[in-house]
């Protein structure tokens, strides 16, 4: 599991997803999908359209990764997750097909997902893929729209070194004849997705030149304004091409995308005295916008819990953190986190100061011990560091 143990899991390549997807007799053919890739808010986007669609009436499919508690957050149809029993069945069939095709774990899951959603009859499915996009296990279907949230310095021993060279891949998504929404204009980056759309004859929007009016959403996060940016010209677009979205459905959907999806740790604000504000961002532009808006909240002392994964360039992502707040060091319970010793002794270069704490659980323990009701607790640096905490 990449999730779990880095890159020996990443499969750079499709053979094996579209060797699943013939044996299962090509799920993926059997409903529409909407596809999603970028560097930060591709998770939100895709539960922002997949409340919008939910509060049309349309029978909606919500393909995530990776998930904070339980597997079966990953799959969902109008905000319900897979049953144990589809997932317990789905790998009981197929045992020995995916054991001696050596499927990895992302692989099976797009599997099973793309199963559900055909058997399941949705009318639409929100496919949000993992890492990249070209040669992304999810890249086997044919959307009525593709959609590139922004390009930022991630993965980049998977995808390259520069903005340029990852755009490539996350490109990698757009097809023949079918639009795209760009949600972030970046100079690196504008030229390739226009060269890619170009070729395949694909109408490309870039959502920074719409305008719209003030929408409201229950996602909290400075950050989501510019994924509400380009969820409602993704709308623009798919209204234009027939599909039926009335604007008190957007505006039920926008206000509720927690209800709806089950989306968590996006600015999870989970208690308010002390306040404890939850977020997975977890590379340097993520962390960027989250730490401005930490700074505009008003509170007596700072208190931050942090654990992260050992790809992490840490020289990017600490200069980013506030000197003034206390931290509490812990290592992800997953094989890949980091050293708690080996992070807290990067972050005292970047004076960052703070104890050392067995567990993330022993860590926000000691924070909220010491909190006081005017202070803030933030939990950060990982998915896995939010998900031991929620």
């Amino acid at each position: 599991m990449f999730q779990r143990i880095g890159k020996q899991a990443f499969k750079k390549d499709l053979s094996n997803t579209l060797k699943l997807a013939e044996h299962l007799d090509h799920p993926e053919n059997k409903f529409k999908s909407i596809h999603v890739a970028g560097t930060n808010g591709k998770g939100s986007v895709s539960h922002m359209l997949a409340s919008v669609f939910q509060s049309a009436g349309y029978k909606t499919g919500l393909y995530t990764s990776p998930h904070l508690k339980d597997f079966r957050e990953r799959i969902r149809i109008n905000g319900k997750m897979i049953p144990e029993r589809n997932v317990v069945d789905f790998i009981g069939k197929n045992q020995s097909f995916l054991e001696d095709n050596k499927l990895s774990f992302f692989e099976m899951s797009v599997g099973m997902a793309f199963h559900h959603f055909a058997e399941e009859g949705v009318d639409i499915a929100i496919i949000e893929t993992g890492m990249g996009g070209r040669l992304d296990s999810t890249n086997i279907i044919s959307p009525q729209l593709s959609v590139i949230t922004n390009i930022g310095l991630d993965h980049t021993a998977f995808l390259g070194e520069n903005l340029s060279e990852i755009a490539q891949e996350k490109a990698g998504i757009i097809k023949t004849n079918v639009p795209v929404v760009i949600g972030e204009k970046q100079k690196e980056t504008e030229t390739v997705f226009r060269k890619v759309s170009k070729n395949l004859n694909s109408n490309i929007f870039f959502a920074e030149d719409f305008k719209f009016q003030e929408y409201s959403t229950d996602l909290k996060g400075d950050y989501q304004k510019k994924n509400l940016r380009t969820v409602l010209t993704c709308i623009k677009v798919l209204r234009k091409n027939s599909w039926d979205i009335p604007e008190e459905a957007l505006k039920n959907a926008l206000n509720n995308v927690k209800l709806h999806t089950g989306l968590q740790g996006r600015w999870d604000i989970i208690r308010e005295r002390p306040k404890i504000i939850c977020d997975t961002a977890h590379n340097a532009e993520g962390l960027n916008l989250v730490m401005k808006q930490l700074k505009k909240e008003s509170f007596l002392h700072l208190h931050i819990v942090l654990g992260v994964v050992n790809d992490k360039d840490l020289s990017k992502i600490l200069p980013l953190f506030p000197k003034s707040a206390y931290f509490y060091f812990s290592k992800p319970n997953v094989p890949r986190g980091l050293d708690a010793e080996q992070l807290q002794a990067e972050a005292s270069k970047y004076n960052l100061e703070g104890l050392v704490y067995n567990s993330i659980k022993d860590a926000f323990l000691a924070a909220e011990q010491e909190a006081l009701d005017e202070d803030l607790i933030y939990v950060g640096g990982s998915n896995f560091t939010v998900a031991e905490v929620l």
